[in-house]
């Protein structure tokens, strides 16, 4: 009967036990070496008819998980032509990705370049230090997850069994942890424009951190690293491309190990578990006084049970009597206990002296009192004094340390003989009033060290700088330091700041370069010096972002250098150009 174990010892043959029996003997057979012997049934199960397949995660496996992500997940289109078109992703072997490197783009069998395309491969792989495995020896682990299989035929508990005294039997299966790693793989993406380009670079980034892979198969967290992009621009092909790399935390588990057993390993619980009878005894004596056997007494054998309380007692010479005390009644108060007979007393004092309870006591004398970690020794009180009710002092009340209040201090008079006094907050701040028309008068001088706050804006310092070169946003200046700053400002200064003129383009370079007949005025010694964001420039009445363009002042020409990626379109001859701005006559 299966899960009934019959314990032997044979020779494996072809897969068999061979067991010699009876008289006749045609063939003698060597007992195999200890090593050699099948010592775990567990794993002669045939496992051709499990439903339970072995799990095995490989590296196709994660391959794979990539493009049906991007596949049927990602699902990367753009616009050609008014006509949505999905982009194809590619594994690129070893062969084709060296012609992506050397080339620069991918081509068709007709040698035509392939545009839009996703292409990828994988780079490197490595253990996951995040996640650390031991398995100690790989061909024969001994880290496993265990699972039960809810319902077989097996593990039904039917009117037979119950009869027969047969257990269900369990099904277990161990799967061995697998190996979790870090692969990594590098994108290449080819568009013909920047918009197609960034339409499928905004679903990849969204698709970050994600788990990849089919829903019903294995899936594994992904991490993207920083994008890069390129334009390529030959006599015949415009291309965009972006390249960028994938992380992926994935783990390994081959189909089975090197001893050619399974990572997936089956397991029966017995049907029956028997276990023999065995027979108890008990030796019962009567023991004498003073804890001694008597002479002439028998030993009793009794069958299995437990023996009476009057099998086995003892008896002493010296009694033993309990009595009461002050404050303690007993309920057999002087009563004598030689171990012959149960005796029960019951010990009770005059009131409930639980945790819970409330206690009185008509006097209480000690020389201290600790409560806590407080101690109350004649008087003096040893450790910190919280009071959460009302205290009120006859006489007088002497604080030899300081008196911190937290509240409101309130008081019929006060005797001070102090050096300072203010209200302190805290933070460590002082106050002086209650209101802002309370006036405080100081005789003498005002020295601080700190800030000085005027109608809550801050003054840190009172300055003579007369170039005004500090730029200081809380330091006020002086009389004399405003004076002597307008009296320096000359007239040079003054005609800088008046001069705005407008020019207007000579000659324009395709695609990006505009120029003028004109020279830049030079900043005055103290001022900063002339630079872009002193000229505004309109193309066609068009104004021109600032952090598209730059000037360059080449003896009398003044030149305009356009970015044309960043503006977002090139300059042609017959566009007319406006600069307004810091130029000479």
């Amino acid at each position: 009967m299966a899960g009934e174990l019959e314990l032997g010892v044979g020779q494996k043959s072809g897969g068999s036990i061979v067991r010699q029996r009876g008289g006749n003997r045609s063939k003698s057979n060597k007992p195999l070496p200890r090593k050699q012997r099948v010592l775990n049934r567990g794993y002669l199960y045939s496992r051709s008819k499990d439903d339970v397949k072995n799990p095995e995660v490989t590296l196709m496996d994660m391959d794979s998980a990539i493009m049906f992500y991007f596949n049927d997940v990602i699902q990367p289109s753009v616009e050609d032509n008014g006509e949505n078109v999905k982009v194809p992703i590619m594994y690129a072997s070893p062969e084709r990705w060296k012609s992506i490197q050397h080339d620069g783009f991918m081509r068709d069998k007709k040698r035509q370049i392939i545009t839009p395309v996703i292409a990828y491969r994988r780079t490197s792989i490595e253990k996951d230090d995040m996640i650390p495995q031991d398995k100690l020896d790989a061909n024969n682990p001994h880290m496993f997850y265990t699972f039960e299989k809810k319902f077989s035929n097996t593990n039904r508990y039917d009117n037979f069994s119950i009869q027969q005294g047969l257990l269900p039997q369990r099904e277990y299966y161990n799967v061995t942890f697998p190996d979790y790693v870090v692969l990594t793989y590098d994108f290449i993406i080819w568009t013909s424009y920047i918009e197609q380009m960034n339409k499928i670079v905004e679903r990849v980034v969204y698709s970050d951190g994600a788990y990849w892979g089919h829903p019903e198969k294995m899936r594994f967290r992904t991490h993207i690293d920083t994008f890069t992009d390129a334009t390529e621009v030959s006599d015949v092909e415009r291309l965009v491309r972006t390249n960028f790399s994938v992380t992926l935390r994935g783990y390994l588990l081959p189909k089975g190990n090197f001893d050619h057993r399974s990572t997936t390993q089956k397991f029966l619980t017995p049907k029956r578990v028997i276990f023999g009878a065995e027979t108890d005894a008990t030796v019962t004596n009567n023991v004498g006084t003073a804890g001694q056997f008597q002479d002439g007494l028998t030993d009793t054998i009794s069958s299995p049970g437990e023996p009476s309380a009057g099998d086995i007692g003892v008896t002493v010479s010296n009694p033993l009597i309990f009595t009461g005390g002050t404050g303690v009644t007993l309920s057999n108060d002087g009563v004598e206990f030689d171990g012959g007979s149960r005796l029960t007393q019951e010990i009770s004092i005059g009131q409930v002296v639980a945790t819970t309870s409330n206690v009185t006591f008509n006097q209480v004398s000690a020389s201290s009192l600790i409560l806590g970690d407080t101690t109350y020794n004649s008087g003096n009180i040893t450790g910190s004094l919280i009071v959460s009710g009302s205290v009120t002092t006859q006489g007088n009340m002497t604080v030899n340390g300081n008196a911190t209040i937290t509240g409101t201090l309130t008081a019929q008079e006060f005797h001070t003989e102090y050096v300072s006094s203010s209200v302190i907050y805290s933070s460590g701040s002082t106050q002086f009033g209650d209101t802002s028309d309370d006036t405080h008068q100081f005789s003498g001088s005002i020295l601080t060290s700190g800030s000085l706050r005027l109608n809550n804006y801050s003054v840190h310092e009172i300055s003579n700088d007369t170039s005004l070169t500090d730029s200081s946003a809380v330091a006020l200046v002086t009389e004399n330091a405003a004076k002597t700053y307008i009296d320096n400002q000359t007239d040079d200064q003054q005609s800088y700041l008046r001069k705005q003129f407008v020019k207007t383009s000579t000659s324009i370079s395709a695609p990006g370069t505009a120029s003028f007949t004109a020279v830049t005025a030079s900043a005055p010694t103290g001022m900063t010096s002339t630079s872009e964001n002193d000229f505004i420039f309109f193309i066609n009445g068009q104004y021109m972002e600032h952090d598209a363009i730059q000037i360059k002042q080449e003896s009398s020409t003044f030149r305009l250098i356009v970015d044309n990626d960043s503006i977002g379109y090139d300059l042609e001859s017959d566009d007319e150009i406006l600069a307004i701005g810091k130029f000479n006559s």
